[in-house]
């Protein structure tokens, strides 16, 4: 089946070129378009009451459409932000220590993570133990072996890594190696959410999963969320009016004054007045979806055959770069929704990413990694390699 009616907007406004960028931005849906006017409207008709019918409405709908495809059996625990720094700096917000406490993470974490990460261990208020994915079949061992080792206060890592593409499919081996009750667990699932199927509910009591819509979940930026663990009872010093709403927990005596309250679900963690667009585009993006019966193997399985047919026209091409040795991760078992190239240097690469997007090919790249990503608006017709071409 093809889906390029879904995208007729972007593909109009892009014709001539090839977008292989939908793990970076990915081509938004028609719908999203009425969904923002929508928007528009339901402001105009509610004004000052509109916070109330959108926590009526909207927010429960997307919990529960969000918990379904994650199947964590508790769309209450789902929590909404613009981006999910806030999310994450808000867990961090939750560890109460005047020592340095320990990060346990990666080498291959996005930036929302790492800069942060970088700047609390720059000031001393972390110490980062960072465990190198690299070599990959070794990775889950590795990190479990480093958790044991150093007993942290918090466990980051991503469920795909930004940089490869490199699909963590022992996820929950990972969450449920952790054995000590009191170290929170951070799932960075920005690149397996709407890409790979994803089961969350072995390990929903026990981490946090932070997500977004801005890139497989097709609805752009500003409608990011967190599966809070269910029972949690942590109350984040980073907290905002909206973690208010609903049910309260107890107020406790603190220093002789009743303490600040929080929402006994998810929302505990929520900040405060955001734009709620992206959420009206999300909202829009999963209807369609379960309006034709798509859901998230079908998109997975639809993907996987694109990169397929890809690396076969690629191999056609005899390109010393673009080649399957230079692949970083080979196995398409254990890859997300891009592929990733490893070049000899930064330079090489930015120079071939430059040469591409002369011949209209949009790719994207970090460092020596040059990233093809593929989409539902991807069909074997729109993928045309013959600028590659090289002489045997």
């Amino acid at each position: 089946m093809a889906y390029q009616h879904f995208y007729t907007g972007f593909l109009n406004a892009n014709k001539g070129k090839q977008h292989y960028a939908c793990h970076s931005h990915y081509f938004w849906p028609d719908c999203t378009r009425d969904a923002m006017l929508n928007y528009w409207d339901d402001s105009a008709k509610y004004v000052d009451e509109k916070w109330g019918y959108f926590f009526q409405t909207l927010v429960p709908e997307l919990q529960q459409r969000i918990s379904n495809i994650l199947n964590t059996g508790a769309p209450q625990q789902i929590v909404f932000a613009p981006n999910t720094h806030e999310l994450l700096y808000r867990v961090m917000s939750c560890i109460d220590s005047t020592a340095p406490y320990k990060v346990v993470s990666t080498d291959s974490e996005f930036h929302s993570f790492q800069r942060q990460a970088s700047r609390m261990q720059e000031q001393g208020a972390i110490e980062l133990i960072t465990v190198p994915t690299k070599p990959y079949d070794t990775f889950a061992s590795r990190f479990k072996a480093a958790i044991a080792e150093h007993d942290p206060e918090l466990v980051f890592f991503s469920q795909v890594f930004f940089n490869s593409g490199y699909v963590v499919n022992d996820v929950t081996d990972i969450v449920n190696s952790v054995t000590n009750d009191n170290t929170l667990i951070v799932v960075d699932g920005y690149h397996g959410f709407m890409a790979k199927p994803t089961d969350i509910a072995d390990i929903a009591h026990r981490a946090f999963y932070l997500a977004g819509s801005y890139k497989y979940a097709q609805a752009g930026e500003g409608a990011c969320f967190a599966h809070v663990p269910v029972g949690c009872e942590l109350r984040p010093a980073y907290t905002g009016w909206f973690a208010e709403f609903g049910e309260l927990d107890k107020p406790r005596k603190v220093g002789g004054k009743d303490s600040v309250q929080y929402s006994l679900d998810g929302m505990r963690f929520a900040g405060a007045t955001m734009d709620f667009t992206a959420l009206y585009r999300l909202r829009a993006v999963l209807r369609m979806f379960d309006d034709n019966g798509i859901d998230v193997a079908t998109v997975n399985e639809y993907i996987m055959g694109m990169q397929s047919t890809f690396l076969e026209k690629l191999a056609t091409c005899n390109h010393p770069l673009l080649n399957e040795k230079h692949l970083a991760v080979s196995d398409e078992a254990n890859r997300g929704h891009f592929l990733t190239f490893e070049l000899d240097s930064a330079d090489e690469t930015k120079a071939l990413a430059s040469a591409l997007k002369e011949h209209h090919i949009l790719t994207d790249f970090r460092g020596n990694r040059l990233r093809f990503g593929f989409g539902l608006y991807h069909t074997p017709e729109y993928i045309d390699l013959t600028a590659l071409n090289q002489k045997a």
